[in-house]
């Protein structure tokens, strides 16, 4: 999970949410940091393959954007193509010298920081343009 800075302009991680399918702590716990952060709304990653296939990971995904929007009705979500991010958090992980058992730690952070962190540019991007910038 990753959460934004009040202006939507750097995203930052918050924690590791494992899935929890016999009690749905996982949920629980999103909803609660979500509010605690004081969300506006929720983007999902889409684990498509490189040629932008959707497999069963991403019926697991758009099962957890479901389950999370019955969960906080109203609150706008969004899902988002997460093809390379891991591989791109584990390159920006290594470059800062976290390495091994302390990288796979982190990984999932810092792959949701990216899938927000492209999503909040994209959205900087679209909003420049119809700005007429």
């Amino acid at each position: 999970m990753a959460r934004s800075d009040p202006r939507g302009v750097l995203a930052v991680p918050v924690q590791t949410l494992r899935r929890d399918t016999r009690q749905d702590a996982d949920l629980a716990a999103f909803a609660r940091l979500f509010a605690e952060y004081e969300g506006v709304g929720i983007v999902v990653g889409l684990p498509r393959t490189l040629a932008g296939r959707e497999g069963p990971a991403v019926a697991a995904a758009r099962a957890y954007g479901t389950a999370l929007a019955a969960l906080m009705p109203g609150i706008p979500l969004v899902y988002a193509d997460e093809r390379m991010t891991t591989v791109v958090a584990q390159r920006n992980l290594s470059t800062s010298g976290v390495r091994g058992r302390a990288q796979r730690a982190r990984v999932d952070q810092a792959a949701a920081v990216e899938i927000l962190q492209s999503f909040l540019d994209r959205q900087r991007g679209s909003q420049a343009t119809e700005g007429g910038q």
